[in-house]
């Protein structure tokens, strides 16, 4: 891959995302610039860049992944003090964009988050966002700037075609609820492979309690595809379904490995054969026991900031999954 971008640009990293930085920065043979990060005793967060900035395009790799509210206040601090740095322009490229599943009203005075959260990012001073997947598309006019939501699909699909190696007899895609039709869509085309769908029917609580099987998976390779796991609750029912119907292997094939709370406990013993997912968020070490492989997304990254440097359509990224 040769990639090239102007000395005018500066690419900084934030806590969450410094290896896929050092990737990016890799990528397109430049070192990453170098910012400080203070906190104070009382919690407060300085964030600040240790270069000058004046008149150079600055993008700011951060996932807003968790610890949400530490990594989203260290975007913020930083793209004002960039902001006031005298920059030409400031990208956020947040891989993982959190509170994005905030995105409605779903019961009488809920917050809507992902607006509010749009609105700092943009009142901060940032000028493009790009981030991968986010959950639902409509947030795009969520923000008063330039967004591009990329999707891994294309990455995640070529991933599974090089591990199955061209064999796609019995493989199955599947989606783990309706609203992910699409996602599913996407990668079966990409190998000619039949699609399913998990029904989730949920209790009073919103908890999953029954898991219907769409299609037919009986002697299948199923992949269940989504934009993130979380708590893997969900994800580890689908697994068990898929496999009580019949399914000779399950691997979760999925964007963000959000993995809070008790996800590491239902892995561990889950009926999954295998996981794939992006280095849009660090996975915890603790998660090693778990047969886990990580393709990154750094490429992709690494391309649009040069598509977007020589101005130029950044929709061809995703031809190198092809």
């Amino acid at each position: 891959m040769s990639i090239e971008i102007a000395e005018s640009t500066l690419i900084f990293s934030l806590n969450a995302s410094r290896r896929l930085t050092e990737s990016v920065c890799k990528l397109l043979g430049v070192a990453p610039s170098i910012n400080e990060i203070h906190h104070f005793p009382s919690g407060e967060v300085m964030v600040l860049p240790c270069c000058s900035v004046r008149n150079k395009d600055v993008y700011v790799i951060q996932s807003t992944c968790p610890p949400v509210n530490e990594n989203l206040m260290e975007l913020l601090v930083f793209i004002d003090a960039l902001k006031r740095s005298s920059c030409r322009s400031i990208t956020c490229v947040v891989p993982y964009f959190g509170y994005a599943r905030q995105d409605r009203k779903s019961r009488p005075r809920e917050p809507i988050t992902c607006k509010l959260v749009a609105d700092l990012m943009v009142t901060a001073g940032c000028d493009r966002v790009i981030t991968f997947d986010i959950h639902a598309l409509q947030e795009q006019g969520f923000f008063d700037c330039q967004v591009d939501s990329l999707s891994c699909m294309p990455l995640l699909a070529h991933t599974i075609a090089k591990e199955l190696k061209g064999d796609f007899k019995d493989v199955c895609i599947v989606s783990p609820d309706h609203g992910g039709v699409v996602r599913a869509r996407t990668v079966a085309e990409r190998m000619n492979a039949p699609i399913a769908i998990i029904d989730k029917r949920r209790n009073s609580k919103y908890a999953p309690e029954a898991m219907n099987v769409i299609g037919e998976v009986s002697g299948k390779r199923c992949y269940i595809v989504d934009d993130m796991i979380d708590t893997a609750g969900t994800a580890v029912m689908a697994a068990q379904a898929l496999k009580k119907r019949g399914a000779t292997s399950v691997t979760m094939v999925a964007t963000h490995p959000v993995f809070s709370g008790p996800a590491h406990e239902r892995l561990a013993h889950s009926a999954f054969d295998h996981m794939i997912v992006t280095d849009t968020i660090e996975i915890d070490p603790k998660f090693s026991d778990v047969n886990i492989t990580t393709v990154s997304i750094a490429p992709m990254v690494a391309c649009v900031i040069e598509r977007i440097q020589h101005g130029l359509s950044i929709s061809p990224v995703y031809d190198m999954y092809k």
